[in-house]
């Protein structure tokens, strides 16, 4: 079954873009990426899947249910955590984590003290006296404490320092191996490689890619750095061309053939032909100039 699946998934704001025929699917238990730059519609398609704001037009799905006609359905079972999460200010943390589990008229003070030991949350500290990272602390154990089917995570890392970065995506990890679903977005690539199975790639409201990450990483790009000479070889298919020093290194994403025999040309004095890293690989797709290399 598919945690979410959407279908021509469209939101306008009046005239302005937000998403658009956005086709997704992501299956139950996997540990899902999705990227963008800021503005590219992350966060409109998490809203739009939580029932926060209405589809123009389109459908969606989460575990077989319509978002729209279903909604009260499908909550009970999704942990969401905003990108930006507002509390009342004068409210203690503890307060705010009881508070969300009674929402959901459950008990989860057990699993709440735990994730608010691993995360280092003082709970007695009024929200007014949090630091950024620590009220993401808060949002992160309001979102996991009763334990949902699917986590629906916006950005869910800024602001949190690195250890407790790590101690966090320890959780979802544990989390995703006793089969809870993962879909998190995110424009931090390294955080994406290093946890996601799979990944789909949105910008301007378009969904460029959706694939494994092994198969994101190999598009047949390769990252050309040559040394002995002031400019590349003028070729069709070169994409972010780069002075480094005494290097010059570019993308290719044309025939090796062609490549090799402009390169033969040149009086070099060293060339490097190698995967790109898939930093690099991504970087194109958020580009407007970036279209011509999926």
């Amino acid at each position: 079954m598919h945690a979410i699946k959407t279908v021509s998934l469209t939101k306008y704001y009046g005239q302005s873009r937000g998403i658009i025929d956005l086709n997704l699917s992501v299956d139950e238990g996997d540990f899902f990426g999705f990227i963008g730059p800021n503005g590219a519609g992350k966060s409109t398609t998490i809203r739009t899947l939580m029932g926060l704001i209405a589809p123009s037009s389109g459908t969606a799905e989460i575990f077989g249910l319509d978002i729209v006609k279903q909604k009260q359905e499908i909550l009970p079972s999704i942990g969401y955590m905003p990108s930006e999460a507002s509390f009342y200010r004068n409210m203690r943390a503890g307060e705010i984590i009881r508070l969300s589990a009674s929402l959901r008229h459950k008990n989860c003070r057990r699993e709440a003290k735990r994730l608010c030991r691993r995360l280092a949350l003082d709970t007695e500290k009024k929200i007014g006296e949090l630091s950024l990272g620590n009220r993401k602390k808060v949002s992160i154990v309001c979102a996991l404490q009763h334990k949902p089917a699917l986590c629906v995570l916006d950005e869910p890392t800024s602001g949190l320092d690195p250890l407790i970065q790590r101690e966090f995506y320890a959780i979802l990890e544990e989390r995703n191996a006793e089969g809870t679903t993962i879909f998190l977005s995110s424009h931090v690539l390294s955080e994406i490689e290093r946890y996601c199975r799979h990944a789909a790639v949105i910008r301007q409201g378009k969904l460029l890619i959706s694939d494994s990450l092994e198969n994101l990483g190999h598009t047949g790009t390769k990252k050309v750095t040559i040394r002995g000479v002031d400019a590349p070889p003028a070729l069709e298919h070169m994409k972010d061309i780069r002075k480094n020093g005494d290097a010059i290194s570019f993308l290719y994403n044309g025939t090796p053939d062609v490549l090799l025999k402009a390169l033969a040309y040149l009086p070099l004095t060293d060339v490097d032909i190698s995967e790109p890293d898939l930093e690099e690989v991504f970087m194109h797709y958020y580009s407007e100039e970036g279209k011509d290399f999926t």
